[in-house]
């Protein structure tokens, strides 16, 4: 296993993390998965003695159920250098504080994280999403208490914009309040939107980059296929409609590649695509989940697999986004003074 800085920080995480999503199966995320107590024991035992040394969760995650069978999972004591990472900010109650990224609602949710988790510390401490009615100097100071009193270690953003992040980064250098060391994004090869705004920004400030749904909820695994059945037992099948797949043949064309790479090197399609992630700019980890201990193995094995500069040359041919404003322009107009950041953008 890999391990890589994130960010702008000293801390190493695995090129793999273990998401949790899965864990509990309580409300609309019953669609995703449900596993149970003694089936997550297994699989932190596989993912740590694979070498994976972080975990993701999120308080909304069954309404707490994921952290609390994490917390009943590891017994109060982390293995090893075992690293947690939780989030905030979407709905946990029916009041009018329940959500968002107030300092009352993030320091009362960094709390009961720690109570369902057993932990006296969240090493990594996500806005699962923007809030566009708090403002930044208030979110940034709750995490600035939280660190002071020594109940996160690092804070991260997920989901924003790029005015968002470079608002949040803004403030956090006027202020001298926490800096966001990661952004944990959706990005795949079927969803490469963040190559415009998010991955140069990474790139530019140092903002280290975790990958949510790095298979795009199974779709890149190969089981799905051009003109097939969803297979049974799947997200998809069960309504689960994230991400969203705006163009369908594109995306049969990327499994495709896909496929045939992964034939061709005797690995599944899944491998393939979670390693053509891991060599993308700025990409630190990759959040891999499952149902059962078999999708957990195939996707750990990706952390040794790498690719040809050809099998990637395919792979981003299939998958090359719309080169879109002000990016066709600066191609014709800016291209001999491109910086590191500028060359993440593909334009062909």
């Amino acid at each position: 296993m890999e391990y890589r800085t994130l960010g702008r920080s000293g801390l190493k995480v695995s090129t793999l993390t273990m998401g949790t999503m899965t864990f509990g199966g309580g409300g609309p995320f019953a669609k995703v998965g449900n596993t149970d107590l003694a089936e997550a024991r297994r699989l932190i035992d596989l993912c740590v003695d694979s070498g994976i040394n972080l975990i993701d969760t999120a308080n909304v995650y069954s309404r707490g159920t994921s952290e609390e069978i994490i917390g009943e999972a590891l017994g109060g004591k982390r293995p090893g250098d075992v690293l947690i990472a939780t989030k905030a900010r979407m709905r946990m109650g029916d009041g009018p504080n329940d959500e968002g990224l107030s300092r009352y609602h993030l320091i009362r949710q960094c709390e009961d994280s720690l109570r369902r988790l057993k932990t006296d510390v969240i090493d990594i401490y996500l806005m699962h999403a923007w809030d566009g009615t708090t403002p930044l100097e208030e979110t940034l100071g709750a995490l600035d208490t939280l660190i002071q009193q020594g109940k996160i270690r690092y804070a991260g953003c997920s989901n924003y914009s790029g005015w968002h992040l470079m608002k949040a980064l803004g403030v956090s250098e006027r202020q001298g309040l926490p800096r966001f060391i990661t952004q944990q994004i959706h990005y795949t090869l079927e969803a490469r939107e963040a190559e415009y705004e998010l991955l140069p920004i990474a790139v530019d400030q140092g903002v280290g980059v975790m990958v949510w749904s790095p298979i795009a909820g199974g779709l890149l695994s190969g089981k799905h296929r051009r003109n097939q059945a969803t297979p049974e037992g799947t997200r998809q099948l069960a309504g689960w409609t994230e991400p969203p797949i705006r163009d369908e043949n594109r995306l049969w064309n990327i499994v495709d590649v896909l496929v045939e790479i992964g034939e061709a090197r005797g690995v599944s399609a899944a491998q393939v695509a979670l390693a053509w992630l891991l060599g993308r700019p700025a990409v630190a980890t990759l959040v891999i989940g499952g149902r059962n201990e078999a999708q957990f193995r195939d996707n750990i094995a990706a952390a040794e697999l790498k690719l040809t500069a050809e099998e990637r040359a395919r792979l981003d041919r299939v998958s090359r986004p719309p080169v879109i404003y002000p990016y066709w322009h600066q191609a014709f107009t800016a291209n001999r003074r491109f910086g590191e950041a500028d060359l993440v953008i593909d334009r062909g």
